[in-house]
């Protein structure tokens, strides 16, 4: 029967735990009976177990576990020299008797261990000896972890300040030159296996590589924690020999690996003040190192660093660490010429957050940062790679989530050229970033140059890119788009008048290159903002001194007028007809006859050549007769004028009931409450009468065509009007009309062909327990009411 690779492997592995597990027996039986010849030749029986060649690196670490464990119990027997009666001297020289080389040297690391700990000899000499004799076993997995053993057994004895073990002043430099040179020799093993095997196995041997990485790195870790490594040794010794180990060995996943380790085990003090040297191994690793995973990590670290305590700042400053790492990215990026576009601008964002959490207060840095981006992004005008593009909304989010200030960002020169790279799409979504910046900390742009330069940033909002096709973007996502850009508009003003008409004019060039489906959405903010300043300035003298001609409520209308004429291209008049009406209430309250009748005579010629749909007619009159009952700026002769003509349209609406409820309507043009309102009682009467005749004729209407009458609530409302000028003082409106129209009222609900409407005779009863209700209330308003019957 035939067994797969793995079933083998298992197959062996039991074999070698069984061989250990049987050599053990007998070696503790030996240690028993402290027979020291029987424990040596039953533990090199056990450690040969450790000579094959068929396992894993997973599995035959299982099995160097097993041996590990037993080894210590011969540890602990070597130490009591009462119980094998050989000196320590002795029993060195005796373990190097061992058949095979393997056992013979774990045996010999275990002895040594012992060695070191009696202090019969020095440390040095003993780890040295050590560390040489290992050079006999060459095969890479044995080799490994037999270093591995001996660096395991000897971390607590090496020749470290303040160790039991030291003795002068060099040892320190003994124990680093222990450790690394036994890191050397793993890395140079480690590596080896790379080029074992044939290549079909590549993957399987880099899998295999990776499961052992730890146990070379484990030596960087010991050189960490020796106290004797200070700075100065740090920089003259250990950091060069270490990265010459790495550079030298020409092996992608051994440099990418160690110097990850390099940054995660020395502390970032030392990083900091060698950053030059470890900086400088950078371009030499070969091409395919993923360098910038290496380098975000180191610029994390530091950065961690620089704000854990305010008092490691100057160091930063004092060592220019952003001008030396700046400096390396860019020769990184020159000496890796297939590095794509993605990784170089994700060692950007990186040094662009390391600036940011080190020198906030350092904008040259900043659009330093952004600069080399452009830079690097020239070669490719348009980015067609997604993951790169993401790096890039990363890069320019970061000074905004950083200041929560988009006038800040707007003061950094590079800026925009990053965001001319971004793909029209990309764009709009930054640009959205943007404005959701502005919004989220209501910051308010207050010079028309900072509108200019956050304008052009959002021009994919503003205008359509490269004459890109505008159907291709979802209704929904263009409305939101536009509605931002709009809440956007009320974010931008100055108490100053002139600086504020510089910013409307600003935002007017912009808007107006939008075309017809966006003015719709951004001229009625920019109409809004100019009034708030026409409020602003209707109080103030026009002449005010200056170079320059001053901002005046008349200069801003003209504006407005033609502003607003732009939604007739669109064509949207309904919008246009409400902004003028707007314009019109504003100049009234700025007291100019002239421009608010011009605003109405736009409105009134709007309604006759635009506004066709009889929905859209209704609508408008209404918004007409409510404007112009609030104008008071008007003389007689511009009042009746318009007057007439608001009459004249509500007469000529197309359905009945619309006629009758603007014609009641404008009954109010003829009375306004204020104190120097106008009060024409008898022109308010003819009204409410020609809106009755209108609603009888209504009735009549639908008698004809349905052989029933309509509902009666069209005189229910006249009826209203009636009581609220009744109610007035409008002397024409009496108690005797009010009555007739009551009894009509009620005469046309019992009529039989009536249309049975319950709404509308709700609405009459709840006018008639009104009129009730006042009559109870006494007074001279109940003295009025008195007459009326209900």
């Amino acid at each position: 029967m035939m067994l797969s690779g793995d079933e083998d492997e298992e197959k062996w592995l039991a074999e070698g735990i069984a061989g250990v597990q049987h050599n053990a027996f007998y070696m503790h039986r030996a240690l028993d009976s402290n027979n020291l010849r029987e424990a040596l030749k039953y533990s090199a029986q056990m450690l040969s177990e450790l000579r094959t060649s068929k396992l894993s690196p997973h599995k035959y670490y299982e099995l160097y576990m097993r041996a590990f464990d037993e080894l210590r119990k011969l540890e602990m027997f070597f130490k009591d020299e009462s119980r094998h009666g050989v000196l320590i001297i002795d029993l060195y020289e005796l373990v190097q008797h061992a058949g095979n080389i393997l056992p013979r040297l774990y045996l010999l690391c275990t002895v040594g261990s012992v060695y070191i700990k009696s202090k019969e000899a020095p440390a040095k000499e003993v780890l040295k000896d050590l560390v040489e004799m290992c050079r006999g076993v060459q095969h890479p997995i044995r080799g490994l972890f037999l270093r591995s053993y001996l660096a395991q057994v000897s971390r607590d004895k090496l020749p470290d300040i303040g160790s039991e073990y030291e003795r002068d002043a060099e040892t320190v430099m003994d124990a680093v030159e222990f450790v690394l040179q036994n890191f050397t020799e793993m890395n140079k093993l480690w590596v080896r296996m790379q080029h074992q095997g044939p290549g079909r196995v590549r993957e399987k041997r880099e899998k295999e590589r990776n499961e052992l990485r730890d146990l070379v790195g484990k030596n960087l870790h010991v050189l960490s924690q020796i106290e004797g490594v200070d700075l100065e040794m740090y920089k003259e010794n250990v950091l060069p020999r270490v990265l010459e180990q790495v550079v030298n060995c020409k092996d992608e996943l051994a440099q990418y690996y160690l110097m990850d380790c390099i940054i995660q085990v020395f502390p970032d003090e030392y990083h900091l003040q060698t950053l030059e040297t470890l900086l400088g191994a950078c371009p030499q690793l070969q091409p395919t190192v993923d360098i910038k995973t290496v380098l975000s990590r180191l610029m994390d670290r530091l950065s961690n660093y620089a704000v854990s305590s305010a008092d490691v700042l100057p160091e930063f400053l004092q060592v220019e660490a952003f001008a030396k790492l700046s400096n390396a990215i860019g020769k990184v990026i020159d000496a890796q010429v297939d590095m794509p576009i993605v990784g170089a601008i994700s060692l950007y964002v990186s040094l662009l957050t390391f600036t940011l959490r080190v020198h906030p207060d350092r904008l040259d840095y900043v659009d330093q940062v952004l600069g080399a981006c452009v830079k690097k992004l020239s070669s490719a005008p348009k980015l067609e790679d997604s993951r790169a593009t993401k790096q890039v909304v990363a890069l320019l989010s970061a000074p905004l989530d950083k200041y929560n200030d988009i006038v800040t960002a707007l003061t950094l020169s590079n800026y925009p050229r990053v965001m001319d790279h971004l793909d029209d799409g990309t764009n709009k979504v930054m640009a959205m970033v943007i404005i959701q910046s502005i919004m989220k900390n209501s910051t308010c742009i207050s010079t028309a140059e900072k509108v200019e330069v956050l304008f052009e940033l959002i021009k994919g909002l503003i205008k359509d890119l490269d004459g890109a096709a505008q159907d291709e973007l979802d209704e929904e996502d263009f409305k939101e788009e536009q509605n931002s850009v709009a809440r956007l508009i009320h974010m931008l003003y100055n108490d100053d008048s002139e600086e504020m008409l510089k910013i409307i004019c600003t935002v007017r060039k912009h808007i107006m290159t939008g075309g017809p489906k966006r003015l719709p959405f951004t001229v009625p903010p920019l109409v809004f903002s100019a009034l708030r300043l026409v409020r602003q300035l209707q109080n103030q003298d026009g002449d005010v001194a200056g170079e320059e001609e001053p901002a005046t409520p008349k200069k801003i209308f003209q504006l407005l007028n033609q502003t607003i004429e732009t939604l007739l291209s669109v064509p949207s008049p309904e919008m246009a007809l409400r902004l003028y009406l707007q314009c019109a209430e504003a100049a009234n309250d700025c007291d100019l006859e002239p421009v608010a009748y011009e605003f109405f005579t736009q409105a009134f010629m709007l309604y006759e050549e635009e506004i066709a749909d009889s929905k859209a007619q209704v609508t408008a009159i209404h918004l007409i007769i409510g404007t112009l009952q609030r104008i008071s700026v008007f003389g007689v002769e511009n009042r009746d004028t318009l007057t007439h003509k608001a009459t004249g349209y509500s007469a000529r609406l197309l359905k009945k009931p619309d006629q009758c409820r603007a014609v009641y309507a404008c009954s109010h043009l003829f009375w306004v409450d204020d104190q120097d309102g106008i009060k024409d009682g008898e022109r308010v009467l003819l009204c409410l009468k020609r809106a009755l005749r209108i609603a009888n004729a209504a009735q009549q209407m639908a008698n004809v065509a349905r052989g029933s009458s309509g509902p009666v609530v069209l005189f229910v409302e006249i009826l209203n009007k009636y009581l609220y000028f009744f109610e007035k003082g409008n002397t024409q409106i009496t108690a005797s009309a009010i009555q007739s129209l009551i009894e009509l009222i009620t005469s046309e609900m019992q009529s039989e062909s009536t249309t049975l409407d319950p709404a509308a005779n709700a609405f009459f009863a709840s006018t008639k327990r009104y009129i009730e209700f006042q009559k109870k209330k006494g007074g001279a308003m109940g003295e009025k009411y008195d007459p009326i019957n209900v």
